[in-house]
This record gives structure tokens, sequence and C-alpha cells, in this order.
């Protein structure tokens, strides 16, 4: 009945005043709280007031609000009748917010502390995970434990009758470590048959030991997913960075939407690839960019402002995602209140974009693999934990954007029978592939397509399409580049020999000189209808480890020679294009990438150079009708001629959109 009541009180509370909050997958904009309350906070409350809540709410407008309820202490924020409360409030937080966001008709969700919870594990050690020593995890549950069940999901059922909208469970899939606890021990020898239990990456059977971990960790997202849509149905339910580019897999899990928090350093490209990862996988979704910059090691918070952040959220609306930033709650729970003109300013940012951006669609240009294969394979723990094994995708997507290539990140899943939809599909370094995908890749090429394959161990895969012989072993070059440009690296290479009808592209230099080639570095032939390309040393990893013109030039005009694409920009490298449609409408997404953003030792800085005199050239089967600069709302002067519009847009500050109607 209690839980009844919570919801019928959310209902009409809103309909009463004419605003009903916007459910996840309608959103757009929002902002997110938290301090992961400890016992040392005595005064929970004592701050906070409805004006202080209700002033942000007036000034920012957002669709939702995420604020503290349990972080990774497992101390709540308010005071839970089932776990862990501080010893001391001095308000009930969740309560105030709750009451002031169904006045505004604004959605509230919760940030809640998943498999990471230190008190739960404290209080019930047979709760912990147990590593590979056999000594229990402090901070970690272990999902062969009581944990979901006797408090993860009866605390936020408790949450959900505060008629709170939905949670965002952070510390969940990049958490999760391989758990040498009895009961994992038991279901893998009986679903495998395999009794000796491997306990690091060289021991037999490793990689099936990490995907029973997978496969455990998503049969608790599901339990506690289903088990809270039964208890209340309206309540939305998020993994913080399930389904992402930590968590590569095909959604099979009822959550309501996808999402995930960039880290504070090189937001706008960290948002560019995370983006790409969390658009195809079907889902409702949105990204999370922190609000100042902050360094692991000395712990610093330095304030971004709007100028920053917008940067960062266009690389996120852009590619048809919701968009929120992060501040953190002061000691007891109240809220930033010197930051809400910045918020403000964002908010603005997003919300003129908003009609031209929000739920389109990418028009196939460039798809880049993310292999969950070959990235498995590669992992020394469940999922992703910062350990480098994405940075030769990334360092690749970064050379592409950066050359005006729209670009996709797509999983074997999402192009597997769509490979014809694309006009080149670029591979990475990647060991391993999907052979199915793999077969499928190789016909794509027969029957017309243009495929380009990077790395010294990735050709290997390729070696008959390409047109190639390929040495038998690698060997580290110094120096390489193409026309009459020329850069260091420390590349891992496969010498090659190209075949009769291949052509050879760039060179490899046995000093830091134009004089001393030694060899191709790349090749390019047509196989069937098609065309195959190859680099032959481990691009896409030196270009995220020391990016350079020379790389970003070499691989831009590489797949030029495959494919041309619908845009095309000129006047600037700066600019990073995102193709989208709607309801019959292109969009061209113009984003100015100028500024500071890998050096870590610039948190926060406050302009961004304006890009001018861009000559930007459309593909287009018939004169459009219109062409519109937005937000900006201006009409754009064009040329149409042989199936091309032309135009010029004189400055481009942060992101513009080109809306094109046929």
């Amino acid at each position: 009945m209690k839980q009844l009541y919570a919801v019928l009180f959310g209902l009409f509370s809103c309909a009463a005043l004419g605003q009903t909050p916007l459910r996840r997958a309608e959103s757009y904009f929002g902002l997110h709280f938290d301090f992961h309350a400890t016992l040392q906070d005595t005064l929970i409350g004592k701050t906070l007031t409805d004006k202080m809540i209700d002033s942000l709410l007036t000034k920012v407008k957002p669709d939702f609000i995420q604020v503290d309820c349990k972080g990774h202490s497992g101390v709540t924020s308010y005071p839970t009748k089932v776990g862990n409360p501080p010893k001391r409030v001095e308000k009930d937080i969740l309560k105030l917010f709750r009451e002031v966001t169904l006045r505004r008709g604004v959605a509230l969700y919760v940030h809640y502390s998943g498999v990471w919870d230190d008190e739960a594990v404290k209080y019930h050690p047979n709760w912990s995970r147990i590593d590979s020593e056999g000594k229990p995890d402090r901070q970690k549950a272990s999902l062969w434990s009581a944990y979901a069940d006797s408090l993860l999901i009866p605390q936020l059922k408790e949450i959900s009758d505060y008629g709170v909208n939905g949670v965002w469970v952070d510390g969940d899939c990049w958490a999760t470590n391989p758990d040498y606890c009895q009961a994992a021990i038991d279901e893998f020898r009986f679903i495998t048959g395999i009794q000796d239990i491997p306990r690091k990456k060289t021991d037999p059977h490793y990689d099936k030991w990490l995907e029973f971990h997978r496969d455990a960790f998503r049969r608790y997202v599901r339990k506690y997913t289903d088990a809270l849509h039964a208890y209340n149905p309206r309540f939305q339910v998020a993994s913080n960075w399930s389904f992402s580019a930590m968590m590569p897999e095909k959604v099979d899990i009822n959550v309501d939407f996808l999402s995930g928090d960039t880290e504070p350093l090189n937001g706008a490209n960290q948002s560019a690839f995370q983006a790409r990862c969390l658009a195809p996988q079907g889902k409702p979704w949105d990204l999370m960019s922190w609000s100042f910059g902050y360094g692991w090691e000395d712990q610093v918070k330095s304030p971004k402002n709007a100028i920053q952040l917008s940067q960062e959220a266009a690389q996120v609306i852009s590619m048809g995602g919701g968009f929120q930033a992060y501040w953190t709650q002061e000691r007891d729970g109240s809220l930033p209140t010197f930051s809400y003109q910045t918020m403000s300013d964002l908010a603005k940012f997003c919300r003129q974009r908003q009609p031209f951006t929000q739920q389109t669609k990418p028009i196939p240009q460039v798809a880049l693999l993310y292999s969950n294969v070959g990235y498995k394979s590669q992992l020394t723990t469940v999922y992703n934990t910062g350990d480098g094994k994405q940075q030769p995708m990334i360092g690749t997507l970064n050379a592409l954007l950066y050359s005006q290539l729209p670009t996709e990140i797509l999983q074997e899943h999402h192009l597997r029978g769509r490979t014809q939809a694309y006009p080149l599909i670029v591979i990475p370094e990647w060991k391993k592939i999907d052979e199915t995908l793999k077969d499928e890749l190789i016909e794509y090429v027969r029957q017309g397509g243009n495929l380009l394959v990077i790395g010294s161990e990735t050709v290997k895969l390729f070696e008959v399409p390409l047109g190639v012989r390929l040495g038998a072993s690698t060997q580290t070059i110094s120096n390489w580049g193409f026309g009459q440009l020329l850069t260091g690296t420390k590349a891992t290479f496969r010498p090659f020999e190209p075949l009769s009808g291949t052509q050879t592209f760039g060179q490899w230099f046995s000093g830091g000189d134009l004089r001393f080639g030694e060899g191709p570095v790349a090749s390019i032939t047509s196989f069937g209808k098609g065309k195959i390309a190859g680099i032959y040393f481990n691009f896409g990893e030196q270009h995220f480890k020391r990016e350079t013109y020379v790389g970003r030039d070499f691989l831009g005009t590489l797949a030029k020679q495959l494919f041309q694409p619908q845009v095309t920009v000129s006047g600037s490298k700066y600019v990073n294009v995102a193709l989208n449609q709607k309801q019959g409408t292109t969009y061209v997404n113009l984003i100015n990438m100028a500024g500071n953003h890998a050096n870590k030792a610039i948190h926060a800085s406050d302009e961004i150079p304006s890009l001018s005199n861009l000559k930007i050239t459309v593909k287009a089967p018939v004169r459009p009708k219109q062409v519109m600069l937005q937000p900006e709302n201006k009409p754009i002067p064009f040329a149409y001629k042989n199936g091309e519009i032309t135009f010029t847009i004189s400055k481009l500050d942060i992101h513009s959109i080109v809306a094109i109607k046929p």
C-alpha cells in the first residue's frame, strides 16, 4: 500500500500542477549531484533548503536531477531503515528534493553505489568478494552473496517509496572483479566441468573464468532491475557504464536507459568516444561530464566554466543522446549555489540545439569496429578498469574525426548484417574479431565495399584480400611518413611485399630524413568490386600516445582514397563532423575542437578560439529547398551543382548545425 501511495502521490501531484516529469527516454538535459556520505558526516541537511533547490530548478530548468543517496562508503545520506544510515541526520534531504522537484515537474533520480559498498561488507564479511589469494575484499560485494537480496533491492524499494523516478547505479560493472568465493568456484565447476580454477591471465581457461563472471554480473543487474520494475513499474533503472565502452556487449537486460560519466580531464575527446559507444545500443542514453578538472593524484578540483562544458556537451548531443553534468554536493548535502550561473549557461547552450540534435540518427559514413571479441581476449579482469586496451581504437577515432570524417563506433552485433550500409569500415588494432563478421567483411568488399585494416597483427586476418605477402615477424620502426611529411615513432611494424595490382602508400625510414626511405607502410588494392587498404604498423596506438598532424593527415588521406564522404570541410582541421538525419532533414553538426584537451596540467580553460571561413560541401541527390544555420536560425546562401551543395560558414564558435531540407 505504501508503494502504491508513493507512485500515485508522484503522478497526482505533478498532474495537479499540469507538470508531469519526463521519463528518461524523453529527457535531454540534466544535472547530477553526489557527495558519497560517510559516518563522519553528522550535519546532513543542515543548510539545504527548499529555496536553494527551487532556485536551481527555476534558473536552470533541467529535465531531471540526480542526487546522492548512497555512495561507495555504503552510508546513506537519508535516514534509511534498511541499510547503514549516518550517525545523525539534520534533515531528510531525499524527502526535500522529492517535494521540490515534484512541485516543479522535474524528474528525480538517485546516485546509488551498487557492487561497491564498504559498510555492507564490513558488517557482513560473508558478503565480500574473495580475491585470487583468498582474501576478502573490503569494498566490493560478491555477486554470489545475499547483498542484492538483503540490502540493494530492499533499499532501492525504500527509495522508490519516496516517489523517486529512478536510480543511477554507480560502482557496478567497472567495480566487478573475479571472485574466488566457494559458491562461484562450485558454480563454475558445475557449468564448465573445469576443476582447476584459473588465477591469472596465463592460466588455462582464464577467459572462460572471466566470461563466467560477466554472465553473473548481467544476472545480478537483471535481478535487481526486474525486482524493482515488479515493485514499481514506473521506477527507471540504469547501471552506470553497463553496455558502454567499459562493457561492450549487446543489451540483454531490461534497463530503462544507459549512462556513464567521463573522467574530468580531456573531456571533449572522451565524450566523442564514449558517446559513440553508447549511441548504437538501441536504448535511451545520456552521458555525463564532470564540471571540474580533477587530478587523481593530488585530488584538487578546478571548476570548469560553461564554455568548456559546452564543448563536451556538443560531442554528446551531436550523436543524438542526452547530456548531464556533475557537481558535488557539500558534506551536508547542500548544493553549490555559486555554480548556478554556469549550469544555466550550459543548459541554454544545450536547449538551443535540442530541436536539431535530440534523437537524431547517424547517416552511415565511417564505421569503426569495436570488437568485443578482440577486446575481451585482452582483458585481465571482468570489465574495463582503465588498462589502456581501448587506446588504439581511440587514437584511430581521433585521427578520423580530426580529418572531418563522420564516424560511428559499432560492435559486431551492430555491424553484422549491416555492413553494406557503410561506405567505409575501419578495423583498428584488434588481434581477433568475430569469424562470422570477418567472412561478412570480406564479402562486403567483394560486393563493392571499402575496408581499411590497421595494425601489425590485424593485417594477418586479411592477408589474402589485401593482396600482399606478409613477413613472418615484426620489427620496430623509428620514423615514417607520406608525401613530404615525416614523423618519429616507436611503432611495431610488419614488413610486407605487395603482390601484382597492389599499390603502396607511405614509407618508413631508417633515419630522420626523407633520404632514408626503406619501404612502404600501407597498401591499397581492388578486391572484387570494392577496395581494401592495410596499414602495417600499430597506427592507433601511436596516435593515441603521440598525436601528430602527420598521423592525422596520413589516415585522412588514405581513407579518402577509399571513399568520398558525403560532407567535406576545408579551412580548419579542428572541426569534428557528425552527420545525422531526422524526419527527412539532414543535420551537419560542426564542432569546434580547438583548445587544450589532453594536457593533464590544464584543468579548466575559459576560451575556445573561433574558426572562420569554413568551406563546406555536402553531397545531395536534389537541390535542397532550404539550408539553415542552427541554432542561429540564419539562412545560408548556397550553390548547387553536379549533386553537391557548397556554402561557407563565416564563423564557428563551439557547435553549429547546418539543417538541410530536401
